[in-house]
């Protein structure tokens, strides 16, 4: 890409990101949100991680179209959003009850006393998770793959990973017994089936995972 569609497509991204972070919060708890809707303390405090990857990707693909680029853009992301993730749970871990990611009571011996009684520690969780995420990204990177499919296996592994994890986070259920997020997780993982779908009819080029000699 040209060095103006690659800062259009991170302006997008992060427009995107921070729209979508912003609107899924709303959504995680209608009643507390309909309750609140003319409070803009309390519609400008929340954001959540998975509203702002759906967010970015939505509003870069918008982008993408507008321009005519028809390359895969978020390889070179996937890493870098990964570690930024894993530094943010460390703060979310240290802010506790107040930050809301905190999980449901248990009895384990690893729970966290975050001062109301010992609960699942889902941001160590989360970490965990990325850190084998992460190792999987750049030894995935070092083998021929076809360009997209770093970002891709970022996104379809977090997402699912939230998924599940969410239902050891006390959220509001909304639909089904699942939570907004976990909604919006399904709906992220039907979409990038459906690219792949629709990618498999079309030529992406390879990549050996092996720098380019200059």
């Amino acid at each position: 890409m040209s060095d103006e569609a690659r800062w259009w497509v991170i302006a997008a991204m992060a427009g995107g990101a921070a729209i979508g972070s912003k609107i899924l919060f709303w959504f995680e708890d209608p009643r507390l949100t309909a309750a609140h809707w003319n409070d803009p303390v309390y519609l400008m405090s929340g954001k959540t991680i998975v509203g702002a990857m759906i967010g970015g990707l939505i509003a870069v693909e918008w982008a993408k179209r507008r321009m005519g680029v028809t390359r895969r853009t978020g390889d070179l992301l996937a890493l870098p959003i990964i570690v930024g993730t894993a530094i943010g749970r460390i703060g979310c871990f240290l802010t506790g009850n107040e930050d809301h990611t905190v999980g449901t009571f248990t009895r384990l011996p690893w729970g966290v006393n975050f001062g109301d009684g010992p609960r699942h520690p889902t941001q160590l969780y989360e970490i965990l998770f990325l850190i084998v995420l992460g190792m999987s990204i750049v030894w995935l990177s070092r083998r021929s793959h076809r360009e997209g499919d770093l970002f891709k296996c970022y996104f379809v592994s977090y997402l699912a990973f939230r998924f599940f994890v969410d239902f050891l986070k006390p959220e509001a259920r909304v639909i089904a017994g699942l939570s907004s997020i976990q909604c919006a997780t399904l709906i992220g993982l039907v979409y990038v089936i459906a690219d792949r779908h629709w990618e498999s009819r079309r030529t992406i080029p390879l990549s050996s995972g092996v720098p380019e000699k200059t």
